[in-house]
């Protein structure tokens, strides 16, 4: 996947394209993800521990992942990437137009 955990992407396609938010998590099975305050969903729950009283509760919903561009703060645009091999074996994404490495992302 060109996307990992932690990185900051911004959605290119649907009801909310143009919003750019952290990948909180991927669902690698349904190649979806799930961003941070974006496609906030309501789902009525169950009193819990969780939640004792439960209710109407507001989470983000998933969004798929070809919707999805990783974002370069130097060319400030949602861009694609290219994965390039180090000299130690290791492999790093790079931003196709500007060529600025992404970090590896916190796991």
């Amino acid at each position: 996947m060109h996307i990992r955990k932690g990185d900051t992407v911004i959605v290119v396609a649907g009801k909310e394209k143009g919003k750019r938010g952290r990948v909180l998590r991927l669902l690698t099975k349904t190649d979806r993800v799930l961003i941070e305050r974006v496609n906030m969903v309501k789902r009525h729950t169950k009193p819990s521990q969780k939640h004792p009283h439960g209710g109407i509760v507001e989470k983000e919903g998933s969004i798929n992942i070809s919707n999805v561009r990783i974002y370069c703060p130097k060319c400030d645009k949602p861009v694609r990437t290219n994965v390039k091999v180090r000299d130690d074996g290791k492999k790093q994404r790079l931003c196709k137009k500007c060529g600025e490495v992404f970090e590896a992302a916190e796991r």
